[in-house]
């Protein structure tokens, strides 16, 4: 048996976490944590929830799965309270599901580097298929045929496909008509559909069409979300699931609850006081969604014009806070460096220029690549009241601090790539 190793993004995040915490200055693209000041609002409800301390429904109590309801029907997914699981984080939900449906795993390639591993300590085969030119987060539905078939005449049984809508890595959101292509080839080879949707609402442009799979395949639909993206809320580790209302729905439904019994055994009862606050959406919980989708876009848009100067090749982000740039262009310039793949890309942009990103064969991605992702949430600043700020400029990317750590990115993307200005 291979030898498990730490998640690779957590293991870096740690290292630059040492790194900084000894006096070095890092510019940290290497996790997607959304670092930004809790809302006071949500401080307020993780109090008042302080007190109950009874474990409850193992699935979560009536109020926050009565949020939850409201949420998705929200987002044109009329939605009942039993249809909804709430667990310590999406991430606990995706494993379950992992550990309680049969058969291989599909997956974009590349993907957030947590699903494969996921799907190999339930003891399934990973099948990764290149995503189309335009964006990430779901696979070529061309490719998808090709892979579903080698795959069958290999003897194995993919039935799982994960899809992630907007994307991590590429910052990316598939359009509806591809969506609506593979819900459709979903439905003819009868595979299960997970749709991460943790970054929904944090689309750049919010009059930028958004269909969930759950919409047009919604009798094999999974739908997971939390608050650690939108909300920023990643270390209060509270995520939320919608299951098909069928007798498909029921049963996995039962399942990962059955699972969740013997795990986590519920969310904790001050964070469900929170989570139902979150998901009825009051306005000020409306308002900080709207105010750090502009926010993670303006900074999405300021490095992915970084890489682009530098000569790379990149999708423009537009959803959550990551960029995906493959200096394939650059490539000879880069050699002369001793950089001929993503490993060695990550290793020489750490080591000579601090910059701390994330290889995209750690994402699954051709390891002879020249590609990495980039997470850009945490570059809007050091201290709470510079990510206050931040959260409530207009033109974010102008700030002292801001300007500065861009600053540093240009001129070390442009030593490495020589300058094309």
């Amino acid at each position: 048996m291979a030898a498990r190793t730490m998640s690779p993004n957590l293991a870096l995040n740690q290292l630059v976490a040492e790194r900084q915490a000894a006096g070095e200055q890092i510019v940290h693209l290497a996790f997607g944590e959304a670092r930004l000041p809790v809302l006071p609002e949500m401080a307020q409800q993780l109090a008042l929830g302080a007190s109950e301390n009874a474990y409850g429904p193992v699935a979560g109590g009536p109020a926050v799965r009565e949020a939850a309801a409201g949420y998705f029907t929200r987002r044109g997914l009329p939605t009942d309270p039993d249809q909804v699981v709430l667990a310590p984080g999406s991430k606990a939900l995706l494993l379950a599901l992992q550990l309680v449906y049969p058969g291989d795993v599909l997956l974009p390639r590349p993907a957030w580097n947590s699903y494969a591993p996921q799907a190999r300590y339930a003891g399934k085969q990973v099948f990764g298929v290149p995503i189309p030119a335009e964006c990430g987060g779901v696979p070529d539905p061309a490719a998808l045929r090709e892979t579903v078939a080698r795959a069958r005449a290999a003897g194995h049984d993919p039935r799982i496909l994960i899809l992630t809508l907007p994307d991590n890595p590429t910052g990316t959101l598939a359009t509806p008509e591809l969506v609506r292509q593979l819900a459709a080839y979903a439905q003819e080879e009868d595979l299960l559909i997970v749709s991460d949707e943790i970054y929904r609402d944090l689309l750049h442009d919010p009059a930028t069409p958004y269909l969930s799979p759950a919409e047009v395949a919604p009798e094999r639909t999974v739908v997971t979300n939390g608050l650690s993206k939108s909300f920023g809320l990643g270390g209060w580790r509270s995520g939320v699931a919608r299951f098909p209302a069928n007798e498909l729905g029921e049963r996995l439904r039962t399942d990962v609850v059955t699972f969740a019994s013997e795990s986590w055994s519920a969310l904790a009862a001050p964070m469900q006081v929170a989570t139902a606050f979150a998901l009825s959406e009051p306005p000020v919980i409306r308002q900080r969604l709207a105010a750090s989708a502009r926010l993670h876009g303006a900074v999405a848009r300021a490095v992915y014009e970084v890489f682009v100067d530098a000569g790379a090749d990149c999708r423009p982000p537009t959803g959550g806070f990551y960029v995906y740039p493959d200096f394939e262009p650059m490539r000879d310039v880069l050699a002369q460096h001793g950089i001929t793949d993503s490993d060695t890309l990550q290793r020489h942009l750490f080591a000579e220029f601090g910059v701390a990103v994330l290889a995209g064969h750690l994402l699954g991605d051709d390891p002879g690549a020249l590609r990495f992702k980039a997470a850009t949430s945490l570059l809007y600043g050091h201290s709470r009241a510079e990510q206050q700020a931040a959260l409530d400029s207009a033109d974010p990317v102008r700030l002292p601090h801001l300007a500065q750590v861009l600053g540093v990115l240009a001129e070390s993307f442009g030593k490495l790539c020589g300058s094309r200005r």
